[in-house]
């Protein structure tokens, strides 16, 4: 990619609150978006990137707070996004693509074991770095490789067994950076899988509040247990602070009722951890990423 290009593509004092799923967050200092992985590899070659480095997807399961993000944001949302059948039970997914769109191709396919990412808000490159999971199935389920880039543009493919994925985490080597999932499926009834598929998408839309911007479920849940009927047994379904509500349909998601600030978000989600704790005893740890400066 020639200089002009890379140029075209970073951009400075970048409001993030349109690029995240609370839409709320202050400005990037500085923010590139690539297209392809190629466009990725030739803007870390070139030493553009200035420290530190974040890497948004779709921006769900991230909170920026409202002083805005200093050094460089890599937003892969609109790429790299090349999704691919690389033989019989074997899909490539690149970062920048949708889960739901992973799990519908996977099931055009006719090939089954994804299609509880349908359930998943955000990206495959959020979902690796998270182990992202939803209806007793996680993202290492079904993991035969991924591809990782380096500060220097160098893109190589590793067993997962290298990252330590667990529940809701994975663990990167310092200076790398997910770019791809490659999937290990089974083959199986297309009709059968689309079902499944849109079962899921169904089950998503009447549980969840879907027509709220929220970022995803706010709290991991604890041995044995669910943030959700720890939250709502604290009796704090429907508390506000500011534009910020914990959902009335599910308390394991904090709502933007329209004018929330990051700082309104951030209050409620210890204000939440408060009362639970004093309730039940238990400390919630969060599952959302928490970046930037307070004003």
């Amino acid at each position: 990619m020639s200089a002009p290009a890379q140029h075209s593509r970073l951009r400075r004092e970048v409001p993030m609150a349109p690029r995240t799923t609370w839409r709320v967050g202050g400005a990037a200092e500085r923010l590139f978006s690539p297209r392809t992985l190629e466009e990725l590899q030739a803007f870390l070659a070139s030493g553009e990137a200035v420290e530190p480095l974040l890497w948004v997807g779709h921006g769900s399961n991230l909170l920026v707070r409202d002083g805005g993000v200093p050094g460089t944001v890599i937003c892969t949302r609109g790429g790299p996004k090349a999704l691919e059948r690389l033989a019989d039970d074997r899909v490539r997914a690149e970062a920048g693509v949708s889960s739901a769109r992973v799990a519908r191709f996977c099931a055009e396919q006719g090939l089954a074991g994804a299609e509880f990412l349908a359930g998943i808000p955000g990206a495959i490159g959020g979902a690796l770095a998270m182990n992202a999971g939803a209806y007793g199935a996680e993202l290492a389920d079904i993991l035969a490789a991924v591809e990782v880039i380096d500060r220097q543009g160098a893109v190589r493919t590793a067993d997962p067994a290298e990252f330590d994925f667990s529940y809701r985490h994975s663990r990167l080597p310092e200076g790398e950076w997910f770019v791809a999932a490659h999937l290990r499926l089974e083959p199986g009834d297309p009709e059968a899988i689309r079902e499944r598929t849109d079962e899921l998408l169904d089950h998503r839309g009447r549980t969840q509040p879907v027509n709220l911007a929220n970022a995803g479920s706010v709290f991991r849940n604890p041995p044995g247990d669910h943030a959700a009927r720890l939250i709502e047994a604290a009796g704090l379904k429907g508390t506000r602070l500011g534009g910020a509500e914990v959902s009335e349909r599910h308390a394991n998601f904090i709502v933007n009722r329209g004018q929330a600030s990051a700082a309104d978000i951030e209050g409620l989600i210890r204000l939440v951890q408060e009362r639970v704790a004093g309730h039940a005893g238990v400390t919630l740890e969060p599952e959302v990423r928490i970046v930037g400066r307070d004003p």
